[in-house]
């Protein structure tokens, strides 16, 4: 194969201004007095949270130099400086090839970054306090990604000296990177409890019911993330259903009656005028149940429309089909938002009981993995698929299903903990350009829904840990073995859905039509998915 032509050589620089560690300046002139650093002579910083995908190796171009952060300065606290360019050969996918045709992905700039040395900062080192934001950020991607090695490791004292250097320059209230480094950084000290049960559940806390609901409608407010499900997945059931006279729908998923408040408004604009329209809603709390049943009510009392309710109170894990009461000549739809995912604990632990004797991976080892390879033999069997066939044999219309758009089942820490600092870096990213850092529902929202995700995915093990996100890959192979086929979603519904994004007064949210599903992103980084499904004849 011939080796494609490289680019003209060029002379690294890194300047702490300029967080992409991936800048190529030609030649560049050092006697800028714009700018702290005297290699490049520019200025022009960027959010601390672009340094991951650079990290990581995402947009290399081929044949063009790499360097990292060298050291940190004694007097200062952080010097950055360049080793040696080193030739990046081209790639081949992900992979670097090097020149005798071999593939290596042991040049991972992560990987790099993760196991560089830092001596330990004092609380009374002035430099911290003098750190921009740039350069903090750098600081605490480093010190995270060690804490995590230390953490899987089984290294405490290694952990809680990473721990103690974290702490001095998170913030709950700071900027997007402080922010993340906070709830990551708890996260991991809950980890390493788990060696001590009675200290980690003596720490557990259960926020109240009405708290985490109004954190969920806080993420409705301030991310047009769900605003889009609901948009979108009611136009899909809005098209199946028409012409049908009795239409049922089942919510797996009933915390906030926003979304069925809006389809009602859609069902009475029908020019054959409004159906019988039965909802069912699964949820574990009563209390929102009943919140729910009493406005759908009002609301379609208001509108004219015939309305029933049917609670069922249960975790999806527990839910008996039998409970939902779909008759015969009802129009079935059912619609799931961020709730599938809850359902893999239990096939979870099946899978790893057996592999989970010296399976642990380091960090290092982790990053040396292709994280978006997927694996046959890791697909989950019976408990998910068992549930989503017993659907099937309700033979819905519809089946519309939202689902992050991650990768956080894998059994090992390492993995999953590099998974979700991309994944939850990309929300707080969101969060920071649009909401101000005060906001008191800036701040619930990130400590009780997104925090607790967080500490669910990084420090819970077994049948705690709900929080098992995958890819929308992995849901249609599961879909398509319990009967389900995709049906694509209309024109007219992700029309609707992009008019929802200039509300959020920001250019970085993305929509796109993945081959007739719906996939929402912060700028490149996909975050949610919308897909609709309809049973095949047969399974």
């Amino acid at each position: 194969m011939q080796t494609p032509k490289r680019s003209r050589t060029k002379r690294l620089r890194f300047c702490p201004s300029n967080l992409d560690l991936l800048s190529f300046l030609p030649n560049p002139p050092p006697n800028s007095s714009t700018c702290p650093c005297d290699l490049c002579g520019r200025g022009g910083g960027r959010e601390s949270l672009r340094i991951l995908a650079n990290l990581r190796g995402e947009g290399r171009v081929p044949g063009e130099e790499l360097a990292f952060l060298e050291r940190f300065d004694g007097e200062r606290g952080l010097l950055f400086r360049c080793r040696q360019p080193v030739k990046m050969a081209p790639l081949v996918g992900n992979v670097p090839v090097q020149e005798d045709g071999s593939s290596s992905v042991s040049s991972s700039p992560l990987k790099t970054f993760s196991l560089m040395s830092i001596p330990p900062p004092s609380p009374y080192s002035p430099w911290l306090h003098e750190l921009k934001s740039d350069e903090r950020g750098l600081c605490l991607i480093h010190l995270l990604l060690n804490c995590a090695n230390h953490v899987a490791a089984g290294s405490l004292d290694g952990a809680n000296a990473f721990l103690e250097q974290i702490a001095l320059l998170a913030a709950p209230n700071g900027d997007a990177m402080q922010r993340i480094a906070s709830h990551f950084s708890e996260a991991l000290a809950r980890r390493a409890l788990r060696q001590w049960p009675g200290l980690y559940h003596a720490l557990d806390c259960v926020h109240p019911v009405a708290e985490a609901a109004a954190a969920r409608r806080h993420f409705f407010d301030l991310c047009p993330f769900l605003r889009v499900s609901y948009v979108v997945s009611n136009q899909a059931i809005m098209e199946a259903m028409e012409g049908e006279k009795v239409v049922h729908i089942v919510d797996l998923n009933a915390s906030d009656p926003t979304q069925w408040l809006s389809l009602l408004q859609g069902l009475r604009a029908r020019p054959e005028g409004p159906p019988h329209l039965k909802i069912t809603g699964v949820h574990e709390h009563r209390e929102l149940l009943n919140h729910a049943a009493v406005c759908l009510s009002e609301e379609a009392e208001r509108l004219d429309i015939p309305f029933q309710f049917n609670p069922v109170a249960t975790k999806l894990e527990n839910l008996d089909v039998e409970t939902l009461r779909v008759k015969t000549g009802e129009a079935l739809a059912i619609g799931s938002v961020l709730q599938l995912h809850t359902l893999l604990a239990t096939e979870a632990v099946q899978q790893e009981a057996p592999a989970a004797v010296g399976q642990q991976l380091t960090l290092g080892e982790c990053l040396d993995k292709d994280h978006s390879s997927i694996s046959d033999s890791a697909m989950p069997s019976s408990p998910a698929e068992s549930f989503l066939a017993s659907l099937w044999g309700l033979s819905p219309k519809v089946m519309v299903v939202t689902e992050q758009e991650a990768d956080h089942n894998g059994g090992a820490l390492s993995k999953r903990f590099v998974e979700a600092l991309f994944y939850y870096a990309a929300l707080f990213d969101c969060l920071d350009s649009t909401a101000a850092r005060s906001s008191v529902e800036r701040l619930r929202l990130e400590k009780v829904l997104l925090g607790e995700e967080i500490k669910n995915i990084i420090a819970c093990e077994g049948l705690e840990r709900k929080q098992r996100h995958e890819k929308l890959q992995r849901w249609a192979r599961r879909l398509d073995a319990a009967g389900f086929g995709p049906t694509p979603l209309s024109h007219c519904a992700l029309l609707q859905g992009r008019r929802l994004l200039p509300n959020f007064g920001c250019k970085g949210y993305n929509l796109r039509d993945d081959g007739g599903y719906l996939m929402m992103s912060w700028h490149d980084r996909p975050l949610f998915s919308v897909s609709a499904w309809k049973c095949n004849r047969f399974r």
